[in-house]
């Protein structure tokens, strides 16, 4: 172990999406910063960097450009002009137009392996940020003025401290465990079945999400022709619907979703994760900030997840920003509450909304499934109700960070 602790202003513990647009987000300020990433960057064992799509809001389209990042992704992405909502062997549906909306996209399809190739390539372009890859945070221990953090890396022990100290380490986030914060967790019995699709009609820039009793059914569209299908089933089944043959799961994928893009002819490598509620009581704790899906883990439904985190990227780097061209103390707790009362309530909502709308749809109760299709067909010849909706799909609801707005931080 080093005698002699290394300083910084700040530290990410975790290198996925969040984390590194946090890095990148804050780069090029004078700001000594380190990230802590379990994996060797870009290596094929990163669970972030894995081959399943992420939708990206319009919200997040803009914070992408504030941060130089889009012309990259760009060119490895597919605009959703339309989204298609419907209920399964029921009458309602509505749609969703980005024409109506005065934008190019209500928001784009990229992989999380290209996502992170693009953000890998970013971050490696800043001298003044320090990677630990791979390694491990042994302990910390929050002293009211800093931070002081032990990282494990080749097997050797390294004494750093900070004076804000950030926690992007994922659902299962060690850095909220060790701090015991509270949190609300729900198991929803189901699996998110994941895997690229060819079908035999164009997709024309749809995304389409179909809600059937064992969950929602998800296509969005890819480069190539393809889509990302996002199939949602219950743990029970998980197993022998991954084991089956390609044809056999084209079939029965086909019957849930339908004929609206023709047959499906391909379907490339499948994978499955469970899926779960998980909300942190608290955002914030000492010198301690907690980001994304360590402070927040949604259902898939509506494809909120990664553009709330990349909303709390946004706004936190802001609250950094100010508070380096203020007293200069990045984790003070003046700076920390400004953070926490900005997120919570956003926090709060998309995942109370998340959830609303996965039991909702899948409640077999006729009354209430009458109740839910008179109400998507409500908005879609209602356009001023819908409005909310692809505002909110677009994560352009509520306080806009200067990032959301397109604005380069000052």
């Amino acid at each position: 172990m080093n005698d002699q602790p290394d300083s910084y202003d700040l530290i990410i513990v975790g290198g996925g999406m969040v984390g590194a647009s946090l890095a990148i987000a804050l780069a090029g300020r004078g700001l000594r910063l380190a990230l802590i990433e379990a994996h060797e960057p870009g290596a094929e064992t990163q669970p972030s960097y894995d081959d399943r799509a992420i939708a990206l809001a319009y919200g997040t389209r803009r914070i992408f450009e504030a941060l130089d990042v889009w012309p990259r992704l760009q060119a490895v992405s597919e605009p959703i002009r339309d989204i298609h909502v419907s209920d399964r062997g029921h009458f309602g549906f509505t749609r969703l137009h980005a024409e109506d909306e005065g934008v190019p996209a209500l928001g784009y399809v990229v992989t999380a392996r290209e996502l992170g190739r693009v953000l890998l390539g970013r971050m490696a372009e800043d001298a003044a940020l320090e990677v630990f890859a791979p390694a491990r945070v042994v302990r910390f221990d929050d002293r009211g003025d800093q931070v002081a953090v032990e990282v494990e890396r080749n097997g050797v022990v390294e004494s750093l401290r900070c004076r804000l100290l950030v926690a992007a380490d994922g659902g299962n986030s060690a850095i909220r465990e060790q701090l015991d914060v509270p949190v609300q967790r729900w198991q929803y019995g189901q699996s998110a079945v994941v895997a690229n699709i060819t079908p035999s009609r164009p997709h024309g820039n749809v995304a389409y999400e179909r809600f059937t009793e064992s969950g929602p059914v998800a296509l969005l569209p890819m480069t190539g022709e393809r889509c990302a299908l996002v199939w949602t089933v219950r743990d029970e089944d998980v197993e022998q619907t991954l084991a089956l043959e390609d044809a056999a799961f084209l079939a029965a994928f086909q019957e849930r979703f339908g004929h609206r893009l023709g047959r499906f002819t391909r379907v490339g490598r499948r994978g499955a994760y469970p899926l779960s509620l998980l909300r942190a009581r608290e955002s914030v704790r000492g010198r301690v900030a907690i980001i994304g899906n360590a402070a927040h883990t949604l259902h898939p439904i509506a494809g909120q997840g990664f553009n709330l985190g990349i909303r709390d990227v946004a706004a936190l780097a802001e609250v950094v920003v100010e508070a380096q061209a203020g007293d200069g103390d990045l984790g003070s707790p003046e700076a920390l509450a400004a953070y926490e009362d900005w997120r919570l309530a956003e926090q709060r909502n998309i995942a109370l909304a998340t959830d609303g709308l996965a039991r909702l749809f899948s409640n077999p109760l006729g009354l209430i499934r009458a109740g839910r299709n008179l109400g998507l067909l409500a908005m879609e010849f209602m356009p001023m109700a819908k409005r909310p909706l692809a505002r909110a799909a677009m994560g352009l609801f509520g306080r806009q960070p200067r990032l959301a707005r397109g604005v380069r931080l000052g």
